[in-house]
């Protein structure tokens, strides 16, 4: 099981929580300081580590058959990070998941598989995994939840036919998607993205 970090608020005294899946040849530490420029001090962050810095060894485009056994194991630390929550009292509606590059496919992957109602779904420079033509099926429904997604128009690692593809299949299960697009921008995060994701944080388990 992966080791999972942990930063924020305590899940005692938290608002809402939020699960940090971090990109290839990364760790949870860079996901936790971007944690902090998310500005919401009252979030409990847990960031799982993936064995090796990588959650699956292929391109998230490869056959999915390539990316196993690894792809499923991550699935699980997802779901394992959801169940931790759950038993600190925090059910996924106050749950955000942000991913970032391979970290931000695997969320996106996650929410499609087991649709319910998220706090919010995050994937910057991210799409659903899977060659072109991948079956799309995905059962349930995200039942509005809210879902951002972003990235440059010259993102060497993520086509924008697959990000238009997400945010396509994502609408028809029920999310309510947003989707920015950057020209100029390549695999990075920046200053709009982290106010959007912001915005979304500050909507969970805000008192109406």
């Amino acid at each position: 099981m992966a080791d999972v970090a942990a930063a924020g608020a305590t899940l005692d005294s938290a608002r809402a929580a939020a699960i940090l899946l971090h990109g290839r040849g990364s760790n949870a530490g860079d996901m936790l300081s971007l944690a902090r420029e998310f500005g919401q001090r009252d979030i409990a962050y847990l960031a799982p580590e993936a064995p090796r810095g990588s959650w699956y060894p292929y391109s998230f485009l490869a056959p999915l058959g390539q990316n196993e056994p690894y792809l499923s194991d991550a699935l699980a630390t997802v779901g394992a990070a959801f169940a931790r929550l759950a038993r600190e009292g925090y059910p996924p509606e106050r749950v955000a998941l942000i991913g970032f590059s391979q970290g931000g496919c695997l969320a996106l992957e996650y929410a499609a598989r087991n649709a319910q109602r998220y706090g919010a779904v995050v994937g910057l420079s991210a799409g659903l995994i899977g060659p072109p033509g991948t079956p799309r099926a995905y059962p349930g429904t995200l039942a509005g939840t809210p879902v951002f997604l972003g990235c440059g128009d010259i993102d060497s690692h993520i086509p924008l036919a697959r990000v238009h593809e997400t945010r396509d299949v994502l609408s028809r299960m029920g999310a309510a998607v947003s989707a920015r697009i950057y020209p100029g921008m390549g695999h990075t995060v920046n200053a709009d993205e982290i106010a959007h994701v912001s915005k979304l944080l500050a909507g969970i388990g805000a008192m109406p």
